[in-house]
């Protein structure tokens, strides 16, 4: 499972775990469940990764995670979760990730009042 940050603890559901756990192993039966949505390019069809395996292309061991295709923890709903190798859920949340960097360092920087006066960084 990939870790979840402090501050979005709060937003999953008590039984997180559970679900979790569920989609990886019944559901997925260990496998990467990713198609091609997280956009890397490097497979066709369902991607091959096992969890506990080593990873194609890159020999890493392979660390089955479930991703929010619409990446709010709040919904569970099965059609929402995907089990993905944990290359795929980085791939397939990038994007995202580097929006909630920006807010963070812009966060960071209006704290600080170190924005221009044009209000960039």
């Amino acid at each position: 499972m990939s870790p979840i940050r402090p501050e979005n603890r709060d937003r999953y559901p008590a039984d997180w775990p559970d679900i979790s756990l569920r989609i990886r192993t019944h559901r997925a039966a260990g496998r990467c469940e990713c198609h091609g949505e997280c956009g890397r390019g490097t497979h066709t069809g369902r991607c091959p990764n096992l969890n506990g395996g080593t990873a194609y292309g890159t020999g890493s061991r392979v660390v089955l995670t479930v991703a929010h295709l619409d990446h709010t923890p709040e919904n569970c709903d099965p059609s929402n979760l995907r089990a993905m190798c944990n290359g795929c859920h980085l791939h397939y949340d990038r994007h995202h990730h580097a929006e909630t960097r920006a807010r963070t360092r812009r966060a960071a920087l209006e704290a600080a009042g170190q924005l221009s006066l044009g209000g960039t960084p």
